[in-house]
């Protein structure tokens, strides 16, 4: 398999439109199966040149290990985890997506494949995880990600909250104010992606 060469990443957002998936489908491995054309259209990749690589080809550089080692730690336990996560276009361009997987299992009950969609979450969400985000990054990067995981322990604890609360906070906010924890279990109930994006 010949990995695609990683373009320099440039300061230019590609918009999504709202009303469209970001669809995609890997093995347990993480080695892309499937892309939708929304996904094709987004990243810049023809279906040859994905169909087979693995999936961090999109991974930015701005996005922190640690998220991507909670995402792996959760999936490996067959949970779900949405995530907030800046991508990587083949020109350079970058594009923000709030993720929801659905794990499929095999008849002894391994996971046999993770199906994921894609979404552009709120611009209030990107401004706070993204700076939550520079923050582990500079620590990984000056201390690695086993302090910078727990930096953002720390950080979850301070709010009385998981990261999936967190997330839930920042994708449901008006002005910037959090939802309170009885709206964050309703909410959570009703689930993420589909309250977002129906």
């Amino acid at each position: 398999m010949k990995i695609l060469k990683r373009p320099a990443p440039i300061n230019v957002e590609i918009p999504l439109d709202p009303k469209k998936t970001i669809m995609s489908k890997t093995d347990p491995k993480g080695i892309i199966e499937y892309a939708n054309d929304y996904f094709m259209e987004i990243s810049g990749y023809e279906e040859h040149e994905l169909i087979g690589q693995p999936h961090n080809v999109i991974r930015h550089p701005d996005m922190p290990k640690v998220v991507f080692k909670w995402l792996w730690e959760r999936l490996g336990e067959k949970k779900n985890m949405h995530a907030v996560v800046k991508n990587l276009a083949k020109d350079g361009r970058f594009y923000w997506v709030i993720t929801d997987f659905e794990v499929k299992l095999d008849d002894t009950g391994e996971a046999s494949s993770y199906f994921a969609r894609r979404k552009a979450p709120p611009k209030k969400t990107i401004d706070l995880v993204s700076e939550l985000y520079r923050k582990i990054l500079s620590i990984e990067e000056a201390r690695g990600v086993e302090v910078a995981e727990k930096y953002l322990i720390g950080f979850l604890e301070e709010k009385g909250m998981t990261y999936d609360e967190y997330i839930e906070s920042i994708c449901f906010t008006e002005e910037k104010k959090p939802l309170d924890m009885k709206d964050l279990q309703y909410h959570k109930r009703k689930g993420l992606f589909v309250r977002m994006f129906k």
